[in-house]
């Protein structure tokens, strides 16, 4: 039996939004809600900022006025640590720094009966280590909104090396009443999202630091063929490059500088500029009134095909060709498993993206005119697709190209060859990356892809989207990328190798 009621008393210490934002959730689900805060006053203003949004969903009518009164009835702002006593469970969100935690914790054990359950809403302190100087350990659980709490329904349950397993179920569990989507992992650095989304960030970076496209052509690739719903030029510049720059640092470094986390100089010259991203005004995109922001790269009109040549399957990119078919275009098909599938138009030869540069590709292949595409999300609804010529492609190979996409209402984006392009690189890693953390024991397969999509707002989770293209196919894109680069950043996880090899 889950030993949380609906009488059970909440406590949550911090007033800032995600603290009142998790105030707010429990109050939500029927729970009497103390809310403490160190700063005098901060508590009942935090209430009071709560009442001014729950306002705006009355005016909308996403909510009855009598169920916001009935909400606010169960939020009880209070003055000292003392009156935190009756709390079953109390949840901390205040500065991340070990010491403060563990002070709070400490009184909190002398505070509370020997019962309560105490959850630290860190996003990067080890769970372990916050319990490390406590009393009862095992009442300590990490449990991670995301902000903000009151919309996004990701929470991470972390376990710490002493955290009782019954308490984190329970957490679990009350976390699902909540209305939340929870996920158990144990305390490892960034946990699961913080953890994964690193090439999110990373990949993009490194596109861009090596001429493949320019900022706002690599998000809108991001946003309009991977169906994400910013890219990471701009998440960075939401988020605040201080901060994740920190995050990047300190997952980086507490896996003892494993290239795969490394931290990108682009990002730090812009801390050490003081460019913040939208905080400051300023980041990878100007956010002054009169800026404007800069569009991606489109190719120019080219004429369409008449037909076209399909040889092999095409894998994932299948769903294009009644797309051709529908835009008037003749298909030959040729059936050959032996080959790698390709679409011959004109000379150009297309081909899905493996990781490879296109001019190794062509060089490979014999075939000089070949040009890669990048993944999409979904082939049929992307309204974009990217482009990458071999060095060696002409001119009029590239316009052939452009123009059998464009037949199909696509807007074309010609990039620079560069490995694994834009879209492909960045999911395959994210992939590679939620193995890594199953082959440790962080999590599930499962957690990972409902981590990412409720906490990241990814549109696939990415084990997920990976099965869908096929594990060999993205071990394939890993492994080139490793031969490419030579950098231990790139090596496949071990749980990847072991899937593939079993025909999974």
């Amino acid at each position: 039996m889950n030993r949380f009621t609906t009488d059970s008393v909440i406590a949550v210490i911090g007033a800032g939004t995600m603290g009142a934002g998790i105030a707010q959730v429990a109050a939500n689900a029927g729970h009497p809600v103390l809310l403490f805060d160190a700063a005098e006053g901060a508590a009942k203003r935090g209430i009071d900022n709560t009442a001014k949004g729950l306002a705006k969903l009355v005016e909308r009518g996403k909510m009855s006025q009598t169920d916001v009164d009935a909400l606010l009835s169960r939020l009880t702002p209070v003055d000292a640590l003392t009156d935190l006593a009756p709390a079953s469970l109390v949840i901390e969100a205040i500065v991340e720094r070990l010491e403060i935690k563990q002070q709070v914790f400490s009184q909190l054990e002398e505070i509370c009966d020997a019962s309560t359950v105490i959850a630290t809403n860190t996003s990067s302190i080890s769970v372990t280590a916050i319990g490390s100087t406590l009393k009862r350990p095992q009442n300590l659980v990490g449990m991670h909104f995301f902000n903000p709490a009151p919309i996004m329904k990701l929470v991470e349950v972390i376990s710490g090396l002493d955290t009782d397993p019954g308490i984190a179920s329970d957490i679990y569990a009350l976390s699902h009443r909540w209305g939340k989507q929870p996920v158990l992992a144990k305390s490892t650095p960034g946990f699961i999202v913080n953890r994964v989304a690193r090439p999110f960030y990373a990949e993009g970076l490194r596109a861009y630091q090596e001429g493949g496209a320019d900022i706002a052509t690599i998000d809108t690739l991001m946003r309009e063929c991977g169906g994400f719903r910013m890219g990471p030029f701009e998440l960075m510049d939401l988020i605040g490059h201080d901060v994740n720059y920190a995050v990047t640092c300190s997952v980086f470094e507490a896996f003892y500088n494993d290239q795969r986390f490394l931290p990108s100089l682009i990002q730090k010259e812009l801390v050490d500029a003081g460019h913040l991203g939208r905080k400051t005004g300023r980041g990878f995109y100007n956010y002054s009134s009169d800026a404007e922001k800069p569009a991606a790269v489109t190719a120019d009109a080219a004429p369409a095909p008449l037909s076209i040549t399909v040889e092999g399957s095409l894998g994932v990119a299948e769903p294009l060709i009644p797309m051709f078919e529908a835009a008037g275009i003749r298909i030959t098909r040729i059936d050959n498993d032996e080959v790698e599938g390709m679409i011959s138009v004109g000379d150009a030869t297309l081909m899905l993206t493996n990781g490879q540069f296109a001019t190794l590709r062509a060089s490979e292949t014999l075939r000089p005119d070949l040009i890669n595409f990048d993944l999409a999300l979904d082939y049929t609804s992307a309204p974009r697709i990217a482009l990458a010529p071999a060095d060696q492609a002409s001119p009029e190979a590239l316009q052939s190209a452009i123009g059998l996409f464009q037949a199909i209402g696509k807007s074309v984006t010609v990039i620079d060859d560069i490995p694994g392009m834009v879209v492909m690189r960045t999911v395959c890693m994210l992939a590679n990356e939620g193995f890594d953390a199953v082959n440790q024991q962080v999590c599930d397969e499962q957690a990972v892809d409902i981590a990412m999509k409720g906490g990241g707002n990814y549109p696939c989770g990415p084990i997920e989207w990976v099965n869908k293209l096929e594990l060999s196919y993205a071990l394939d894109v890993l492994d080139n990328l490793m031969d490419a680069y030579g950098e231990d950043r790139y090596r496949a996880s071990p749980l990847l190798l072991r899937k593939v090899a079993g025909g999974a």
